[in-house]
C-alpha cells in the first residue's frame, strides 16, 4: 500500500509547482526505488492529457559503468537524451539513491571526462529553461540511503523529509505561496544593491551582485524548496569562505573545504578529506573555479544537515554557493561542466551584510 504522503506530494507537484496542459510533453525520471512517485506523477499527468514517458534507471549501475566503459563509452551522448533536451516541456526528476557512497572507488577522471561530454545537454537545458520553454522539477524519495546518511531510521527521515514538503499540513499549497511572497518582500529589498559580504566562522567573503537577477524559488522548481539566488559577478569575488557542511559531488563528499577567492576565482583549496578530487573538480575546465550562483536558504523547516543537498542548500539561516555554471536567468555567464553547490551555516554568529546593511543576523531573516 502506497504511503498517502506520496500521493499528497504527487498532487502538490502536479497542480501547485508544475501544472501541465493537455498535449504538453513531460519525462519522469528515477531509479526503479523511486517507482510509488514515479506511478503517483504518470497517474496525474495522464489525466491531465500530457504526453508522459518513463525514464527508470537501475540503481546499482553506475559503479559498473565508471568500472568498465571505455574513453569511448564515457563520452557517449545517446541521441534519445539530446532529443528529449530539445523537446520535452518538463522534466520531473526523483533523487533515489540506494548508495550514495557507491561512487566514492570512481576515477575522478573518468567522472570529469562525463561530465564534459554531457555539458552540452546541460547547455541546451540552461538554455531553454531562461527562455521559458522547459519547465524542470527536482524532488526525492526517502530510501535507506539518505536515512543513513541523516543519521536516521527510514521512518524518522520520512517524517524528517515530508515535513519539509509541508504535506502535514492542513493546505500545504497556501503555505508554499505564502513562502513566495515572503521571498518577494526579499527580492524588493535587494534590487538594485551590490556588494554582498557574508561573515561567519572561517569566513570574510565578498561578492558582487549589480545588474544580477535574483530568482525567488519556492516549489516551482525543487521540492521541498526554499531559497533566492542569483548569479555573482564571474570576476568580483574576493575574500575567504569555510564550508560547514561536508559538500557532495559524483558520490564524493568533501569535508571541510576553505577557498580563497582573488578576482572571482579559486586561488587556493583545502579540505579536510578527498583534497585531491576537490582540486581535480577545480580544474575540472576554465569556468570550475569562478562561482555560478549565489544562494540563501529560507526554509526555516529544515533544520539539520542531512546529506542531500536538494535539502540542505535550503535550511533556513545558510548561503549556499556552486562552483562553476551559472544560470543564465540570473545572468550569470559562467561556462562549466559542474555545478557544485556547498553550504556555509550562519546559524551560529554569522551575518550577510548587503551595501552594509544586514540581511541576515545568526541565521535570521531580518527582512
Amino acid at each position: 500500500m502506497r504511503d498517502e504522503r506520496i500521493d499528497k506530494l504527487a498532487d502538490i507537484l502536479t497542480e501547485y509547482s508544475l501544472p501541465m496542459d493537455s498535449g504538453q510533453m513531460a519525462v519522469v525520471e528515477g531509479t526503479t526505488l523511486a517507482e510509488p512517485l514515479m506511478l503517483a506523477l504518470y497517474e496525474r499527468l495522464l489525466r491531465r492529457g500530457v504526453l508522459v514517458r518513463l525514464e527508470t534507471a537501475l540503481p546499482h549501475a553506475a559503479p559498473i559503468f565508471y568500472a568498465n566503459a571505455s574513453p569511448v563509452q564515457l563520452e557517449h551522448v545517446w541521441e534519445p537524451d539530446r532529443w528529449l533536451r530539445e523537446n520535452v516541456d518538463a522534466r520531473f526528476a526523483i533523487l533515489s539513491d540506494s548508495n550514495t557512497k557507491q561512487l566514492s572507488g570512481a576515477d575522478p577522471a573518468k567522472q570529469t571526462m562525463v561530465s564534459r561530454s554531457r555539458k552540452p545537454l546541460l547547455d541546451i537545458s540552461m538554455r531553454r529553461t531562461a527562455a521559458e520553454q522547459l519547465r524542470w522539477m527536482v524532488t526525492l524519495v526517502p530510501t535507506e540511503a539518505y536515512a543513513m546518511d541523516a543519521g536516521m531510521s527510514l521512518p524518522e527521515y520520512e517524517d524528517f523529509y515530508f515535513g519539509a514538503c509541508l504535506v502535514d499540513r492542513p493546505d500545504p499549497v497556501a503555505e508554499w505561496t505564502g513562502m513566495a511572497a515572503r521571498h518577494q518582500r526579499l527580492l524588493e529589498w535587494i534590487k538594485g544593491r551590490n556588494l554582498v559580504h557574508i561573515e561567519g566562522e572561517g569566513t570574510d567573503l565578498y561578492l558582487e551582485v549589480r545588474g544580477r537577477t535574483f530568482v525567488e524559488s519556492s516549489g516551482h522548481f525543487n521540492f521541498p524548496d526554499g531559497e533566492f539566488f542569483t548569479g555573482p559577478i564571474e570576476d568580483r569575488t574576493r575574500g575567504v569562505v569555510t564550508f560547514s557542511f561536508p559538500a557532495i559531488w559524483q558520490g564524493k563528499s568533501v569535508e571541510g573545504i576553505q577557498l580563497v577567492f582573488e578576482e572571482g576565482r579559486v586561488v587556493s583549496a583545502t579540505a579536510r578529506t578527498n583534497q585531491d578530487f576537490l582540486l581535480q573538480m577545480l580544474d575540472a575546465d576554465a569556468g570550475a573555479r569562478v562561482l555560478g550562483e549565489l544562494g540563501i536558504g529560507t526554509n526555516y523547516g529544515i533544520k539539520q544537515f542531512s546529506g542531500s543537498i536538494l535539502l540542505d542548500e535550503k535550511i533556513g539561516g545558510t548561503v549556499h554557493l556552486a562552483l562553476g555554471m551559472s544560470y543564465p536567468e540570473t545572468g550569470g555567464v559562467n561556462q562549466s561542466a559542474i555545478h557544485w553547490d556547498m553550504v556555509c551555516d550562519l546559524r551560529r554568529g554569522g551575518r550577510i551584510t548587503v551595501d552594509g546593511d544586514r540581511l541576515m543576523d545568526d541565521g535570521k531573516l531580518l527582512i
